[in-house]
């Protein structure tokens, strides 16, 4: 579904979320392993497993994975979940639209006003401005 108009603020494109069980579900799932996770890291640090060098790496381990179980969860959660909608939005000027006119886009040849007064131009910068 979209919009007709394309100014500022109009909704270009819009497409429901699916939000579909299997997702729910393993939204959940990975939810309580990210608590299981979170807990063996809680009890590591409560036990001084960091001062181990052992154990600071598997706390470092321990880390990685509720991190990456959090992103898939995030993951999930946003393709299944978030609706897709495309919003126009107000073009910036660029630094292009600022200092270069239209007739000089493609800039200037060298041998259009000869090589000698390219040289010219470029040793002395105010030469017959």
């Amino acid at each position: 579904m979209s919009s007709s108009g394309s100014s500022y603020g109009d909704i270009h494109r819009y497409e429901p979320a699916r939000e579909s069980t299997a997702a729910a579900i393993a939204i959940v799932l990975l939810t309580l392993v990210e608590v299981v996770f979170v807990g063996l890291f809680a009890y590591g640090l409560i036990n001084a497993w960091g001062t181990i060098e052992l154990g600071n790496m598997f706390l470092g381990g321990v880390l990685a994975v509720v991190f990456i179980d959090l992103a898939f969860i995030l993951l999930l959660y946003r393709k299944e979940f978030l609706p897709d909608v495309m919003i126009v939005k107000k073009r910036r000027r660029k630094w292009e639209d600022l200092y270069i006119r239209e007739d000089q886009v493609d800039g200037v040849g060298a041998t259009s006003e000869g090589m000698a007064e390219s040289i010219k131009r470029a040793i002395h910068p105010y030469y017959k401005r």
